[in-house]
């Protein structure tokens, strides 16, 4: 069965057969109408173009989107299988090349090679103690609260979302701390496909310097543990496997955390408290996770051979590009509940699912209940449907997210001081890499604030009946 034609005038129809351009701001603008137009004129598969010179097919359906990822024989991950770009279609300074092109990870890799890659992987993360991590991600919150608490307004994006998974990040990976402004340009500008090649290059550099850091001086972190793994990585194993974990781990963490608050601070059904019957964080999360997935499209797979799906044949070696997010909105998922409901494909599916999911989710739901814990009475500065997202073919990016709130008193001097990564501990045992990271020991529910968290005053201090939002805090702990 060949795909229906698409009708005349359909934005999604593009001549010269390059397919609907994902880079540009009405992608970004309208995700949801593009999806929409799409599947309407051309069923479960479209074709895209991601960035001028680089097109691919993406998969809109769920159902299609799961045949893809679970089904690593027919489709691989190894970008080394890309066509266009061995027969130079795509030139290598394209900015779809830094996000698609071959790394030696687990990303790009499949069968005994990435059951390897992705084994250390997992046995690293795994060594992350979740009630240090919960911490962490309080201190370093608070911090970040300390610098705006007083000012009464905020660009939650640039001033909270951004740096905090960069702080979470240097700590677990024990990067100095001075890297931080190499590795969010290199990393934002892959994203975002300005320079791309100049900002690959960069976090090339700087990643490369940290690996001969750890190589020399192993600590508790998750670098010198993927270093100390049986599987024996070298230096450019290394080096791609902190590109990927980076990756993963600050701008998708970015985007769940403004996204998600974007979410509770303009959605009436999140508004108010308990009483009204309104969600929990947890819940607002999960809606993220379906309606504005931080990775809208990404999972690339490559045909092995002629094959057909949906209906539709497929060229070996041509890109297929997952839209989780319009896999997640497919009509045919129509009358399905959110609530509670994690079968959404935010993380990918199959032997290429994130390894860190659960630390993701552990970061974002902190980040979000201890900003709101902390100013209650938060508000957007203007209307939700008036604010800008980053163009880009894979993410999911809101540019900006001003906010305004009554002025907190904060009695630190962090308030006046640029935050900086507490020091993971640097004692080992006998095996470079050896002990758990974990910088403080006692589980809580959640952890008490410390010093680093001020006294609150004025308007952000609870009186009474709690504000808007400081019934958070007792949502996540279940009360």
């Amino acid at each position: 069965m060949n795909a229906p034609s698409p009708p005349p005038g359909c934005p999604a129809h593009q001549p010269g057969g390059t397919g609907f351009p994902l880079h540009g701001q009405e992608f970004a603008t309208d995700p949801v109408g593009v999806y929409a137009n799409l599947r309407a004129a051309y069923g479960q598969l479209a074709p895209v173009e991601l960035y001028p010179g680089a097109t691919a097919t993406l998969v809109l359906s769920y159902r299609a989107c799961l045949d893809v990822l679970r089904t690593p024989e027919t489709f691989s991950k190894d970008p080394r299988r890309w066509k266009g770009l061995a027969d130079g279609r795509v030139t290598p300074d394209n900015p779809a090349v830094p996000m698609m092109a071959y790394r030696p990870n687990a990303l790009f890799t499949d069968g005994d090679t990435h059951d390897r890659l992705r084994g250390a992987v997992n046995d690293s993360l795994d060594r992350i103690d979740p009630n240090a991590l919960r911490a962490y991600v309080e201190r370093s919150a608070d911090r970040l609260i300390d610098a705006f608490a007083g000012h009464g307004e905020a660009d939650l994006v640039a001033d909270y979302a951004r740096p905090l998974p960069l702080l979470i990040f240097n700590e677990l990976f024990g990067s100095p701390a001075e890297f931080g402004d190499r590795l969010v340009r290199g990393m934002s500008g892959i994203f975002d496909g300005i320079d791309a090649e100049r900002a690959n290059a960069e976090l090339t550099a700087t990643l490369l310097e940290l690996v001969a850091i750890k190589r020399a001086q192993p600590g508790a972190d998750v670098t010198s543990w993927l270093m100390a793994h049986p599987a024996a990585l070298d230096d450019e194993e290394m080096l791609h496997h902190l590109v990927l974990l980076m990756g993963a781990g600050t701008e998708p963490q970015l985007n769940l955390i403004s996204n998600t608050l974007r979410l509770l601070l303009s959605d009436d059904r999140f508004a108010g408290d308990l009483a009204g019957g309104n969600l929990p964080v947890e819940d607002a999360l999960d809606e993220v996770l379906w309606t504005d997935p931080p990775m809208a499209n990404y999972a690339v797979h490559y045909p092995v051979r002629d094959v057909e799906l949906a209906g539709v044949r497929l060229p070996e070696g041509e890109p297929l590009v997952i839209s989780f997010a319009a896999a997640n909105t497919d009509p045919a998922l129509a009358g399905s509940t959110r609530t509670g409901n994690r079968a959404h494909l935010a993380w990918s599916a199959g032997p290429h699912a994130c390894p860190a999911q659960g630390h993701a989710r552990l970061i974002a739901s902190v980040a979000v209940e201890r900003l709101l814990d902390r100013l209650p009475d938060l508000e957007l500065a203007g209307k939700a449907d008036e604010l800008v997202w980053r163009p880009g073919p894979f993410h999911r990016a809101l540019a900006a997210l001003p906010v305004r709130f009554p002025p907190a008193t904060v009695t630190t001097v962090l308030a006046t001081q640029t935050p900086t990564v507490l020091a993971a501990p640097t004692e080992t045992d006998d095996t470079p890499g050896g002990r758990t990271w974990n910088p403080t020991a006692a589980p809580s529910d959640s952890t008490p604030a410390v010093a680093t968290s001020p006294a609150k005053t004025g308007a952000s201090t609870r009186t009474g009946r709690w504000p808007r939002w400081s019934s958070l805090a007792a949502w996540w702990r279940g009360r």
